[in-house]
């Protein structure tokens, strides 16, 4: 097997998305899969199946690979930096992805480059007994929210806080948590960018993202109704967020808009994001082929998308455990509607898929899209 031009750590959705672009540009991927039926496995042959958390399992991932990239944030930093100097380019690198990995320091270097973010405080519950009380004094009050400040995702290492009652889970998490005033805001937004080794950068438009219990169900590109200067503004801040951390490859930053028409930061990603997923259906260039691009220092392509509205509805696991048997009919009801099934085991809750729908009629679009997505998960056709 010829070497790979690429190390892709991590077998979820993601790379396995990647892969989809890859083929295309004549990209040959090495992938490091957590066992050998993940996502991403099941479509790259050359996989190999370790603990990322290992450092001779990377080692052996990466040999003869020019370049590393990654399906999710979770490889130890030391880890990477013992690549970096035995010769592997990481992108995005170590010094930027500490941003990704730990929100108390993301949180306090965007507080040093004046990006508009809650307020926050980090502390340790066993040496600060007093830490929650102490914050909420600070803010004014309850509500406010907890945070793991490391391995959270998908409202995982979430709490929030009405009283401080509440706040039991997290003390008793064991972690370092990250304190941040709740925001007041009317909807969530995100900025998607890509930026090449060499420095140069594109942003996609800006989509609004529908999140229940602190996961993904929608998203619609570009956000409605947004005030153009604010989507300006929301591109800008995105773009100087990847300069001034260093990113190379995607950066999403994850957004509120708050009643007074102010944007705010929420998270940060350094790796294609489920609100860029809409791109593969309806941009010139998807969020995975920039990706790809961007980390091994390509041209970056246009993001411009194909028509008025794209609308990407993830497909959770419900009361239907086989998703390929609801392809036909999804497929009958909607011939337009773009399937992405990950290959995944369907546990409640779960993001096994998507679909996407395109078109120049938003109420059309949305409702389409919505209705794609339920005969995944319920198995009916009714509105």
């Amino acid at each position: 097997m010829s070497s790979p031009h690429l190390a892709v750590i991590g077998g979820g959705q993601l790379a396995r998305m990647m892969q989809q672009a890859a083929i295309g540009l004549g990209v040959r991927i090495r992938l490091l899969a957590e066992d050998d039926n993940a996502s991403a496995a099941q479509v790259i042959s050359d996989t190999i199946v370790g603990d990322y958390t290992d450092l001779d399992t990377l080692r052996e991932a990466v040999a003869d690979s020019p370049v590393v990239t990654f399906d999710h944030e979770h490889v130890p930093p030391e880890h990477l930096r013992t690549l970096e100097a035995e010769g592997h380019v990481c992108r995005p690198g170590p010094a930027a992805l500490a941003y990704a990995q730990d929100k108390a320091l993301m949180r306090t270097k965007l507080a040093t480059l004046g990006s508009p973010q809650p307020d926050f405080s980090v502390f340790d519950p066993v040496v600060d007994l007093g830490g929650v009380q102490n914050f909420a004094d600070r803010v004014g009050g309850y509500p406010f929210v907890l945070k793991t400040t490391r391995g959270g995702y998908d409202g995982k290492g979430v709490w929030f806080i009405n009283k401080e009652s509440d706040a039991a889970a997290a003390l008793a998490s064991g972690s370092v948590l990250l304190a941040e005033a709740k925001v007041p805001f009317v909807r969530e937004l995100s900025a998607l960018v890509a930026r090449s080794a060499s420095g140069e950068v594109v942003a996609y438009p800006i989509a609004e993202s529908v999140q229940r219990d602190g996961i993904c169900h929608e998203v619609v590109s570009p956000a409605p109704d947004l005030d153009p200067t604010l989507a300006k503004e929301a591109q800008q801040l995105a773009i100087n967020i990847a300069e001034q951390l260093g990113v190379t490859g995607i950066l999403a930053v994850e957004l509120f808009e708050t009643p007074d028409r102010r944007i705010v930061v929420n998270e940060l990603a350094m790796r294609p994001h489920n609100t860029g997923h809409w791109s593969i259906d309806g941009a010139v260039t998807s969020q995975f082929e920039n990706h790809l691009r961007a980390v091994l220092d390509m041209p970056l392509g246009s993001t411009s998308p194909h028509r008025s509205w794209a609308v990407m509805v993830n497909i959770l696991g419900g009361v239907v455990d086989d998703m390929e048997s609801r392809r036909a009919l999804v497929m009958a009801q909607d011939c337009e509607v773009k399937i992405h099934l990950y290959g995944k085991s369907v546990k409640p809750g779960r993001k096994v898929g998507h679909v996407t729908v395109c078109g120049d009629n938003f109420d059309d679009v949305v409702g389409r899209a919505r209705a794609a997505a339920r005969l995944f998960v319920e198995g009916d056709t009714h509105e």
